[in-house]
Parts: C-alpha cells; sequence; structure tokens
C-alpha cells in the first residue's frame, strides 16, 4: 500500500491509503507516533488487516496500531473481578456469622449494613476501574485502589454509624 497524505490536527490523526488494486481508505490512529509522524506522501508500509478493518501500519520495522486495533483493557476486567469478590466475601462472612451465631447474628445482615457494603464495593470498583482504563494505569493496580477506596469507604461507614464525625 501507498501513503498518500496524512493530517495532523491536535485529535485528528489519519494517513490515506491506496493500494495496488484501486482500493483507497482512510486509516485513523489516536496518537501521530512512531510511525505516522514520520511517514510522507508516496511511502509504501505494510498494513494487517483483522475483520476487514486495518489495525496495524508498519513500514521498516516501525509499527503503530490504528485506532481499530484491539486492546485488551484489562483495568475494567481488574474492578468487575474485585466486585466480585467483594460480594462473595460479604457473603460469606455473613453467612459464616449466621451459622456461627444463629440467634445473634446483628450487624451482619444485609439490611442496611450489607446493602451499604454493596454500594460501597460497587461505587469503588467502578469508581477506580473507569478512570484506570482512561488514565491507562496498569491492571494490577486497580485491586489495591479498590480496596482502599472500599477500606476508606467502610471505615466512613462505621465512623458515622457510631455517631463520630
Amino acid at each position: 500500500m501507498t501513503t498518500v497524505d496524512k493530517s495532523g490536527k491536535p485529535s485528528k490523526y489519519e494517513a490515506t491509503l491506496k493500494g495496488a488494486d484501486s482500493w483507497r481508505g482512510v486509516v485513523r490512529f489516536g496518537n501521530p507516533g512512531p510511525l505516522l509522524e514520520r511517514l510522507k506522501p508516496g511511502d509504501r508500509v505494510t498494513a494487517t488487516v483483522w475483520h476487514r478493518d486495518i489495525v496495524v501500519l508498519s513500514k521498516d520495522g516501525v509499527r503503530q496500531n490504528s485506532s481499530e486495533a484491539p486492546r485488551d483493557e484489562l483495568q475494567m476486567n481488574a474492578a468487575v473481578g474485585m466486585l466480585a469478590a467483594l460480594l462473595a466475601v460479604e457473603a460469606f462472612v455473613f453467612g459464616s456469622v449466621r451459622l456461627v451465631r444463629p440467634r445473634d447474628y446483628e450487624p451482619f445482615t444485609w439490611n442496611p449494613y450489607g446493602t451499604q457494603l454493596l454500594i460501597i464495593s460497587a461505587v469503588a470498583c467502578f469508581g477506580v476501574g473507569l478512570p484506570a482504563v482512561w488514565i491507562g494505569i496498569p491492571w494490577w493496580t486497580v485491586p489495591l485502589l479498590v480496596l482502599c477506596a472500599a477500606g476508606l469507604m467502610h471505615h466512613r461507614l462505621r465512623r458515622r454509624a457510631a455517631g463520630g464525625a
């Protein structure tokens, strides 16, 4: 494929490609580098196609993913996994307390303590997971941040319930 032109407005990076068999298309990128900023009209590049979309352009060993390239957004997976784990731990603790102390299981009930913990866990997981995807921090920091956020929210809830400030 041969590049015809490129435009680099602050939020718009694309290359117009023309193939030997009169195919023509525009490939969009999220940023100008490392390949797009080096290309000149008429340069020959190699395109990698996946599911009928160009996902990678390369030239002389330099590769750049297009905006259509599949992404592993593990941060949100880690956040959802943490929510499932926190819910499992909460259910395990509440069930264990109910088995050990069948007549005296307060405050380990779903209403209101368990419901509040569930809401806190969901807010912490999605409040950390979504910004993690946007910022691009490593996935393994999400469980740590979720546990810290949930712990802080839980501590705050217990202080408020005990009458503290």
